[in-house]
């Protein structure tokens, strides 16, 4: 059983997105959000399970250290795989995250390939996004409980992070894509020859279905946050043969020790200050 956490005053207050609580003595403001195939951070030490309750859900992760760091784990589809990309509770997820001090996050996201210069196994560090979702809570903003916020997207991954993720891989020798657009569908299907067709002619790289609304959230939230994709699969029409789950866990588990051992490098040299725009809001005082 892990530690189970509560926040009472803001189960009926306002929204969870403007102050942070001390749990204890831990000083954490590093995440890692696992995709399909990471489950488990493994290399953190002194690692405990911990559950916090939120007015949006609950949400579980892992917290562990790395050298100096304390870093938070959280596997975004559960434990087992037992949430479909459509059920997660992405505003659970990184409101928890907010209230546990978090300032940046790194995840992992599986995809399908659209173009076929960019093979499986590539690893692709995205910087734009297109949103085909239809069914899922998008924001923290709703109007229900709090001022409504209209958040740029203009960079919607953190450039900071994206530039360390750059900089680790480069310096590792490890072949990868800087710079890329993925296109989130609903799920939990996978797409059709028809709309991957499409979505080559708006200019989309690869296609997943998770990073909306995580990367959305986060920054409402004002946090940073970056994605690293593995390509897992060229997409269909382009793939040879049918599309199966199986063959996206098999290309995960030949990369998942990389992955694991990259974003810890990358958190562990990140400098203290952000110098990104993550957590800048616009200022909404209108006179009257």
């Amino acid at each position: 059983m892990g530690d189970r956490l509560t926040n009472s005053e803001e189960k009926g207050g306002g929204p969870l997105l403007n102050k942070s609580k001390d749990f204890g003595n831990m000083d954490v403001n590093l995440a890692i959000i696992g995709g399909t195939g990471y489950y488990h951070p493994r290399l953190l030490e002194d690692s405990r399970e911990m559950t916090l309750d939120t007015k949006y859900g609950r949400a579980k992760m892992i917290i562990g250290t790395y050298g100096d760091k304390t870093v938070a784990f959280m596997p975004r589809h559960g434990d087992r795989h037992q949430l479909p990309p459509h059920r997660v509770n992405y505003r659970a997820n990184i409101a928890a995250l907010k209230e546990l001090g978090i300032q940046r996050i790194l995840s992992t996201t599986a995809v399908g390939s659209i173009k076929e210069s960019i093979t499986q196994g590539t690893l692709v560090i995205v910087d734009q996004f297109i949103d085909l979702t239809r069914n899922r809570q998008h924001t923290f903003y709703d109007g229900d409980d709090g001022p409504v916020y209209h958040t740029d997207f203009t960079e919607p991954y953190c450039p900071q992070l994206r530039n360390h993720l750059s900089n680790v891989l480069g310096g590792k020798g490890i072949p990868f894509v800087n710079g890329g657009t993925y296109i989130c569908t609903e799920g939990p299907r996978y797409e059709t020859p028809a709309e991957i067709q499409a979505f080559s002619s708006w200019g989309a790289d690869v296609v997943g279905m998770t990073s909306v609304p995580e990367v959305t959230l986060a920054r409402e939230a004002g946090l940073c946050y970056a994605t690293l994709s593995m390509v897992t699969n060229l997409a269909a029409g382009i793939s040879p043969h049918p599309l199966t789950h199986r063959e996206v866990i098999d290309v995960v588990k030949e990369k998942i020790n990389l992955i694991r051992e990259l974003f810890l490098e990358v958190l562990a040299v990140l400098p203290q200050t952000r110098s990104c725009s993550c957590w800048e809001k616009e200022d909404i005082t209108l006179e009257e």
